[in-house]
C-alpha cells in the first residue's frame, strides 16, 4: 500500500470543529490515515512531501460544468443567455465523440490544475450521428484521473413545440428515459470510494417537457441516483415559465417532484424570499457559478440567504463557452467578492467560501461521508497550495491567500490517493500535446 506524508503545512481540515493547524497529513492507499498538528509518525516506506509554506485543503468539488463546450469558447461573448444559446445550439448540434473526448480532457486537466478533484458534468446534447458522447467524456475523466459525476442530460422540447433549442438537437422522451437508465446500468458505481456516479439531469424548463421532468425524477429515485437541472438563471426564464406554465420556475418544477436533498439546481439566481425558505427546508442544493453568471449578465445568486436557509451551495465553473477560464479556484474569489458586493462585507467569509468549494459540494453530490474534509478515514482527495511565491509570501492568513490572492501554484493534487498534479503540472496527460490537439479539433469543428 502506497503511503504519502505531507509535513509542516498549514492544514485547513474543514472537519466538524473546523480545525486549522501547522501539522501533517498521512495518506495510506486511497484514504487519509492521520491528520493532525505537529509531525507525523515515522515510516520507513513513505514518500515525504515538504509542506512548509504550503496550505493543504480538501480537493475542490465542481458541482456544475459542460465539458464539451471547451472547443467552442470565445463565441457570442457579448450576448444574453437566450441569445448565447440560440447562437451556439446549432454549433453544438455537430459535436461528435472525438470533439467531446478532446474537449473533456482539456477542460478536466484545467480543473485539476486549479484544485478540483470531483467534477459533476451536465451533458445534454446528443446528436444522432455523433456517436457515444457520454462514453467519450467518461473515458476522458478516467484518463485525467478525476472523480466524476456525469449528469445524463436531455432535451425533448424543440422550437416546433415552443422550446428554445432547435429541433435537430432534441430527443424523443421514451428514447431519453431508456438511454438514461442504460447509462446507469452501465456506468454507475454506488460504492463509497466510487470514481464514477451517474446523475439524471433534464436540461431546463424551456427545453424539456413537464412529462420528461416528472418521469426523470421518478427514474432517479427508483434507481437511487441524484437529480440536477438548470433553474432560475435569468429573468427571461421566469417570464417564459409564467407565460407557458402560469407559475414561477421553482413552483413549476416542485410540482413535478423536483425538490429535496437529492436535487440540486444550477445557478438559482432569481429565487424569492419564500422560495429560498422552501429550498432550505427541503435541503435542495444550488450550484453557484459566479463567473459564468457575470459573463452572461444573468445576475448574482443570493448565496448568503440560501446558505442561511439551509441549502447547500456549491461552486461550479459552468460551461467553458460562458467561462473561458474554466478555473475552479477562481470561482472562490468571485463568489466571495460578488456576495459582498451584493450583501456587504459580512455576507460571506473566506472560510465560508472554502466550505462551499469542499463540504457543500460533497453534500450536494451525496458524498459528504467520504469527501469534503480532511479527516482520518475519508478519501484522499486533497490539494497542496504553494504560498511561498512573491504574490503570496507574507499574507498573514493562508486561507485568505488562497481565496483572495491570485491563484497560487498547485504543489500537489491527490485524487483517490493518486498524484494527478505535481509542481503545477498535470501528470496524467501531456498538456502541450493536449493544447495542440484542442486547437486542431476546435479549428476543424468551427470551420
Amino acid at each position: 500500500m502506497s503511503r504519502i506524508v505531507i509535513e509542516g503545512a498549514h492544514v485547513a481540515t474543514l472537519d466538524p470543529a473546523r480545525r486549522e493547524f501547522v501539522g501533517h497529513v498521512v495518506v495510506e492507499g486511497n484514504r487519509l490515515a492521520s491528520v493532525g498538528p505537529g509531525s507525523a509518525p515515522s515510516y520507513d516506506d513513505a514518500r515525504v512531501v515538504d509542506g512548509r509554506g504550503c496550505l493543504v485543503t480538501p480537493g475542490f468539488v465542481n458541482t456544475h460544468q459542460h465539458l464539451y463546450q471547451w472547443v467552442t469558447r470565445g463565441l457570442a461573448v457579448d450576448a444574453t443567455l437566450f441569445e448565447w444559446l440560440t447562437t451556439l445550439y446549432p454549433v453544438w448540434a455537430r459535436i461528435t465523440e472525438e470533439t467531446v473526448y478532446v474537449a473533456a480532457r482539456a477542460a478536466l486537466a484545467q480543473l485539476a490544475r486549479t484544485g478540483c478533484t470531483t467534477v459533476a458534468d451536465h451533458h445534454y446534447v446528443f446528436p444522432r450521428d455523433g456517436g457515444d458522447v457520454l462514453a467519450a467524456e467518461i473515458t476522458a475523466a478516467a484518463d485525467v484521473g478525476v472523480r466524476f459525476h456525469p449528469a445524463r442530460g436531455s432535451m425533448d422540447l424543440g422550437q416546433k413545440d415552443g422550446g428554445l433549442p432547435p429541433d435537430s438537437v432534441v430527443e424523443d422522451r421514451d428514447e431519453i428515459l431508456t438511454a438514461t437508465e442504460a447509462a446507469i446500468d452501465r456506468w454507475h458505481d454506488a460504492a463509497p470510494d466510487s470514481m464514477l456516479q451517474l446523475v439524471v439531469a433534464p436540461c431546463s424548463p424551456f427545453s424539456v417537457s413537464g412529462e420528461l421532468m416528472r418521469e426523470s425524477a421518478e427514474l432517479a429515485r427508483r434507481r437511487g441516483v441524484r437529480l440536477h437541472t438548470h433553474l432560475a438563471e435569468t429573468a427571461d426564464e421566469t417570464d417564459y415559465c409564467r407565460e407557458h406554465f402560469g407559475s414561477r420556475p421553482l413552483e413549476y418544477v416542485a410540482g413535478l417532484g423536483w425538490t429535496g436533498p437529492d436535487v440540486w439546481f444550477a445557478h438559482g439566481i432569481h429565487f424569492s424570499d419564500v422560495e429560498i425558505t422552501r429550498l432550505g427546508t427541503a435541503g435542495t442544493g444550488v450550484a453557484h457559478c459566479p463567473s459564468s453568471n457575470a459573463r452572461l449578465g444573468a445576475g448574482i445568486a443570493r448565496v448568503a440567504d440560501l446558505r442561511a436557509a439551509g441549502s447547500p451551495v456549491g461552486l461550479g465553473v459552468d460551461g467553458a463557452a460562458s467561462n473561458e477560464a474554466g478555473s475552479l479556484v477562481e470561482e472562490l474569489r468571485h463568489a466571495l467578492l460578488f456576495a459582498r458586493g451584493r450583501g456587504g462585507p459580512q455576507a460571506l467569509t473566506v472560510r465560508d467560501t472554502l466550505e462551499m468549494a469542499t463540504l457543500d459540494g460533497a453534500r450536494i453530490l451525496g458524498r459528504s461521508d467520504d469527501l469534503g474534509s480532511l479527516e482520518s478515514g475519508k478519501l484522499a482527495d486533497l490539494a497542496v497550495w504553494n504560498l511561498t511565491t512573491p504574490p503570496h509570501a507574507g499574507i498573514a492568513d493562508p486561507v485568505a491567500a488562497l481565496v483572495l490572492g491570485t491563484p497560487p501554484p498547485l504543489e500537489l493534487l491527490l485524487i483517490n490517493g493518486r498524484p494527478v498534479v505535481e509542481h503545477d503540472t498535470v501528470l496524467t496527460v501531456d498538456e502541450r500535446a493536449l493544447a495542440a490537439e484542442t486547437r486542431r479539433v476546435a479549428a476543424h469543428f468551427l470551420s
